[in-house]
This record gives C-alpha cells, structure tokens and sequence, in this order.
C-alpha cells in the first residue's frame, strides 16, 4: 500500500506545508539497488583504537571514500564510532562528543554505526556500565536523526573483532540500502564465524531456500530477495493459496510446494522435496503466520490454539527434523519471523503475542543444537509494515501507526526480506540466537 502522505511531504508544497503546520515530515527512504552506492558520501571513523585502525583499513577495500578525521561542512554518508575499548563510562565522552560534531554534516539517509562490546561478558561493574551505556546513546541518537539517517550498533564478543567476516557482514547491512527501516537496533556478533561473499550482489548464490507462507505479502517479497540474491527459492503455502503460491514460484524461477505447515510431517515433505528437485537445502524461513485478534476475556479454544499451532509449534516440529536431518548439516540458516507485538505486547493479541514471543525464545534455545554444523537460527520481528492486512485498518488507526516509530513511516514488505536475506547470507555466520527489529525503532513498548 502506499503511503501518500509520505510522497506528499517529501518535497515541493508538501513539505514547506508540513513545515509550517508542525506535522510528520517523513521522507523517502534510501532502499537497496542494484549497483546503488553503499552509502550517500564519505565515511567518517572516529575512534583511537587498534579495532578503529583495522575497521578503517577494511572498509577502504570496499572502495569506500573513509575518513579518520572530520572535514568541517563535508556532507557525509556515514560515521561509524568504535568504542571497542571501553573500561568506564567516562571513556564515551571523547569518541561520542567527536562524533557528535558531525552530525550536523550527515547526507540524507545517511547512518551512524556504533562498534563496541556486549556487557555480559564484563566482569568489572565499570566496564560493563560503559558497554551498556554505548546502548542507551544509540537507541536516544536514533530518536533524534533526520532526513531518512538511521543509527544500529554491532556488538561484539569478548574475542570477536572489529574485521571478521560476521562484523563486517553487519556492517555492510548497517550502512547500505538495506537497512533503510532498521533503526535503533543492536546486533551481537557471537564468533569468528562466516565468510566474505564472492558476489555483494548474489551473496546466496548456489543456495536452496524454503520460505513458508510464501504466496502473499512479506513472504512472496522474502522469495523475490532471496531469489535476486542468487538463491533457489521453494515457494510453500497452503494449498487454498494455490494460484498464488504458483505465481510467485513461477516468477523467482522456483518450485512451489503446497502444505499445511501443521502437519506431523511437514518437516520431512520440506525437506524432501527440496533435496528431490534441487539437491540440498541451506536455509528455511519460517515466515508462515496467522492472527486471530480478540480480547483475553473473549478468548475461545479455536482462535488460541491455531495461532499457536501455526505461529510456533509448527515452526518447533519443523525445526525437530531439520535438526535430525541429514541433509541440513553445512552451514545451515533457519530464519524466523517474530513481531514486535511479542515484545511490547498489543491489545486484543494475547494468543498472536505469546505466540511470537514464543519464537523469539525457541530462537535463542535452538541456536546452541545449530552451532555444531556451523549453523545459526535468527528472528526478524516486524512493526507496521504496509501490507494488505494494515491496509485494512481504520484510516486514523493506520495513520497513527505509521508515524509512531523514529522514522515516521510504516516498512515495506522488502524491508523485512533484505534483514532475512541478510541473516540467511554467509555474511552473517557468527550472528545466532539473535532478534533483528524491523520496525524503524518503534516507540511503543521495548
């Protein structure tokens, strides 16, 4: 669905208007395109760290144009601060207030990137009040950038580098197109793990992937960027979305496989037909939901039980034969789709909350059983995203929805892909157990 308003208030009358009125002034994302630059301009790394040196010297083997120190009034598409370093909580205020001089000087739809370390792992009180403090600064600058800028931070393990593969690899999400509805999020990288792909491009080319619920909305856009990125793509749904599920199977040149996810032996029919027709399988995204809305009290057995059925306890059965399976046993990648409702909860949503909460715990307990093959399990949880479903909300119910989150505006079905795509790449090797908010920093809840 599109949202006029947006369009509207990005340029010409519309804008000087929303100026004057003091309303939402949205403007148009930056998305991913095919040889689009990585980022609108230079970018700065600010930070005096071994790990800022290194990070420097990588990225200008991206051809990027970096800087170690600000040019006054350069307009930059960029600024990644690492803080990897940080034993008290005054140690942020030389890198930050450094970095904070720039920010006058950010390009439209540019991003800020922090690099520091998870406090978990700290044993002194000071350190690991630094590390943490690195959190709170991210999530409020990302309230406060405009003009379509986004600010994420990566943070990493005791022992996980500013270079490896896996950091770099989130990186490269942070700072291009595809993150453009990804805001105020941290990602941890666990390990060492992962690799460089060959093509930025076609980063899963020579993979199999299973998307369910496949035929509509974000799971045919999740198909279409996990075909564009070089994968081959089993398109699954239920069999009364038949001539849907056919038609974006045709389109991302894959197969189609009619299914109840519910069945005992789901698993094993995935598993199956994308060994018979294509080899092997690398990768499944459970993105198959279903919403049956109603007030606790009002609650009955059927609208509980077949949320939970489809939303979670498919998806662990699933997860039980790919797990036992052969033929899932080299680097595989399970993502799942989540919501945000199951992390700041939504009236009327007790059976669809519990159930994505629900997936974002099977997330992190199943990462340990994957890490042995080299695997990882990860979640997206989307916010308002314009699909057909939010389309049927009431205009006013809608409108508030869309503005309530830092970017002012609801996602799009491709936004949730490219983070699945992501996460699914070998790129993202040591991310596991992991919850990527899609949702341009909702302000609702957590």
């Amino acid at each position: 669905m599109t949202d006029k308003y947006t369009q509207f208030v990005s340029s010409g009358l519309g804008k000087e208007l929303a100026r004057k009125l003091g309303l939402p002034q949205p403007v148009v994302l930056r998305r991913h395109a095919p040889g689009q630059p990585l980022v609108p301009g230079p970018v700065l790394v600010q930070g005096d760290t071994r790990g800022a040196d290194e990070l420097a010297s990588a990225l200008l083997s991206w051809d990027l144009d970096v800087r170690r120190h600000a040019v006054p009034r350069e307009k930059l598409g960029a600024i990644v601060v690492v803080l990897d370093e940080l034993v008290h909580p005054v140690d942020l205020e030389k890198p930050v207030l450094a970095a904070a001089a720039s920010l006058r000087d950010l390009a439209p739809s540019a991003r800020v990137v922090t690099l520091s370390r998870t406090p978990a792992s700290a044993a002194a009180p000071a350190v690991s009040a630094a590390r943490e403090g690195v959190h709170g600064l991210l999530r409020s600058l990302a309230k406060e950038l405009r003009a379509g800028a986004t600010a994420n931070g990566i943070v990493l393990a005791d022992g996980v580098n500013t270079t490896t593969p896996s950091t770099l690899g989130a990186l490269r999400f942070f700072l291009s197109g595809r993150s453009a509805f990804v805001d105020g999020q941290l990602l941890t990288v666990t390990s060492g793990s992962g690799s460089p792909p060959d093509d930025v491009e076609r980063p899963l080319a020579g993979k199999v992937a299973v998307v369910t619920g496949a035929a509509r909305g974000i799971g045919a856009a999740i198909a279409r960027t996990l075909h564009r990125d070089g994968a081959t793509v089993v398109a699954v749904d239920v069999p009364a979305a038949g001539d849907h599920l056919a038609a974006v199977a045709n389109e991302v040149r894959g197969t189609a496989l009619q299914l109840d996810i519910t069945g005992a032996d789901a698993g094993n029919r995935i598993i199956g037909h994308a060994v018979e027709r294509h080899g092997r399988l690398d990768i499944v995204v459970h993105n198959a939901g279903i919403t049956r809305d109603k007030l606790l009290a009002n609650m009955d057995p059927s609208r509980w039980s077949s949320v939970i059925g489809v939303n979670i306890a498919a998806q662990l059965r699933i997860n039980d034969a790919l797990l036992a399976s052969e033929h899932f046993r080299s680097a595989p990648r399970i993502v799942s789709v989540a919501s945000t409702s199951g992390i700041a909860g939504n009236r009327g949503q007790t059976n669809y909350a519990a159930s994505k909460a629900g997936v974002m715990g099977m997330v992190r307990a199943t990462a340990p059983f994957l890490a042995t093959s080299g695997g990882t399990i990860n979640a997206v949880a989307p916010g308002f995203i314009e699909t057909e479903m939010t389309a049927r909300i009431p205009f006013a119910t809608r409108e508030i929805a869309r503005r309530l989150n830092s970017l002012q505006q609801g996602g799009r079905p491709g936004d949730v892909a490219e983070a699945i795509a992501f996460l699914a790449s070998d790129a993202a090797g040591g991310i596991s157990g992991e919850i990527l908010r899609v949702c341009g920093q909702n302000m609702v809840g957590a």
